[in-house]
């Protein structure tokens, strides 16, 4: 009868044709079979596989390795001998001596306090400013999507043609600048901005703070559209004010995009030597030089050895920075894996008898 099974030789039941048979089980911890209806067969790694792998890499890595790794190489080294074009017979090792006239050189002082207000007298109004108008453009209201477009459209434009525009609007003669603040009252005559060492800075500080506070309203606004609403709406029925919320839930809740873009924009300024060699290259009288527009007049005027040596300690410094940055990268990480990469962990905020956590 269908359904009945036989003995076979071995004692063992077989099933009878037509009698349903029962699927496979793998064993709880066999190998995975290869091949099969519903799997892919991996493709062995050979020699041939791995050479066609190089072949393809190779054309990317020499141009890196010619155009990226070389100059740097070649441009250390010749921080370390007497490279100037003006006497090329003798470029001989010496050792240091290069670093010794960067730090004895009587800029170098001038240069180093303007590329630390340089750095930090733009980076805190880039960020309140930045911040407060990515709190604006959160809230929904009517051509939102116009206003983002015209805020985040500066960020597109080169910094050095942002530089020359501004060089025509502070301008003393026909300069934009003058003339609103003429018609406002608050100067009698034009000011030469860019020309009196005591308002030149002023004047290079003022472009870059308009040029990056696009940059923090960019990051800030995409960080603030990932809290959720629930969290202000129970912050509101517990009645916390405005500013309460913003230091115990917004802020904790972004506080490591805070961190990252921050960090980003000191690398990013502190190598930004576009806006102010635009404006002023560097004068009156070198007033608004920084390290890096510093480097480049030196490099103009032949001594290659010099610039080179600054170059190296350019890139010390923002080594230093690109550690911080990864750090702050990694906590994101670890954050985010174990669930609090927002800052929801229970110690930023606490909202009354509810105990809304952000």
């Amino acid at each position: 009868m269908s359904g009945t099974s036989t003995s076979g030789p071995s004692g063992s039941s077989a099933p009878v044709s037509g009698a349903p048979v029962a699927p496979s089980v793998r064993k709880e911890g066999a190998p995975p079979r290869r091949g099969g209806a519903g799997g892919r067969r991996r493709r062995e790694f050979t020699t041939r596989r791995g050479l066609v792998i190089a072949a393809f890499m190779a054309p990317a890595a020499v141009f890196v390795a010619l155009f990226t790794y070389y100059p740097m190489i070649a441009g250390s080294q010749m921080a370390f001998r007497n490279w100037n074009l003006t006497d090329l017979t003798d470029t001989s090792w010496v050792g240091v001596k290069n670093f010794r006239e960067v730090f004895t050189d009587p800029v170098w002082g001038t240069v180093l306090s303007n590329t630390v207000l340089w750095v930090v007298g733009s980076i805190v109004p880039q960020l309140v400013i930045g911040f407060a108008i990515a709190l604006w453009l959160r809230r929904r209201f009517r051509f939102r999507g116009l206003y983002q477009a015209l805020i985040f459209f500066p960020w597109a434009i080169s910094g050095f043609l942002i530089g020359i525009l501004f060089r025509w609007m502070f301008n003393s003669e026909f300069g934009v600048v003058n003339d609103l603040l003429q018609r406002a009252g608050l100067i009698d005559e034009p000011v030469a901005w860019l020309a009196d060492p005591d308002t030149a800075m002023t004047a290079v500080l003022v472009a870059n703070i308009w040029y990056g506070v696009t940059f923090f309203a960019i990051m800030i606004l995409a960080a603030l559209q990932s809290i959720p609403d629930e969290l202000y709406e129970a912050a509101a029925l517990d009645g916390a004010g405005k500013a309460r919320t913003l230091f115990r839930i917004t802020i904790p809740y972004i506080r490591v995009t805070l961190a990252l873009t921050v960090l980003l924009r000191v690398i990013w300024i502190f190598n930004f030597p576009d806006l102010i060699f635009g404006m002023t290259g560097g004068g009156p009288n070198d007033e608004t030089h920084i390290v890096t527009t510093w480097m480049i007049k030196i490099t103009q005027q032949g001594d290659y050895g010099k610039a080179s040596a600054l170059g190296l300690i350019v890139v010390a410094v923002l080594l230093v920075f690109a550690v911080f940055f990864l750090l702050a990268t990694r906590e994101r990480g670890a954050g985010r894996r174990g669930g609090a990469g927002s800052g929801r962990s229970g110690k930023f905020a606490k909202f009354g008898k509810r105990g809304v956590r952000a």
